[in-house]
């Protein structure tokens, strides 16, 4: 079972996304802030990362940024999952070090097929 760190200030789409994925069987950590998924992170490295990028404490592009920098293993994809759409917003996402860039508003199982594609990428 691969486990997800989902890293969403919104209580309601945290909710839906925790609820689709554990359904879809995978173990889901839940944080709502950057620095607490940055303490997850380290404790428990995930094998795949969903993280909002507008978000209380600390942005997702300053998580992205350290996760990279530090003790993850390069090989862990880093989903970025927000509302900014703009050609800047992906390329700041990106160069942050993020695997991938899903826009909100999102259909939950386009959400799985890619964080499924996402990890067989590392897999095979």
């Amino acid at each position: 079972m691969s486990t997800i760190l989902l890293v969403e200030d919104d209580p309601d789409i945290r909710h839906l996304v925790s609820y689709k994925l554990t359904k879809g069987g995978f173990d889901v950590v839940e944080t709502a802030d950057g620095l607490a998924a940055l303490r997850a992170a380290r404790e428990n490295p995930p094998d795949l990362i969903l993280l909002d990028v507008r978000m209380p404490r600390m942005s997702g592009i300053e998580v992205c940024r350290e996760l990279r920098a530090g003790p993850l293993p390069a090989t862990v994809p880093i989903i970025m999952l927000t509302a900014r759409s703009r050609p800047q917003d992906l390329e700041q996402g990106y160069a942050a070090g993020a695997t991938e860039y899903i826009v909100k508003p999102f259909s939950p199982r386009d959400l799985q097929e890619r964080v499924e594609a996402a990890l067989a990428r590392v897999n095979s």
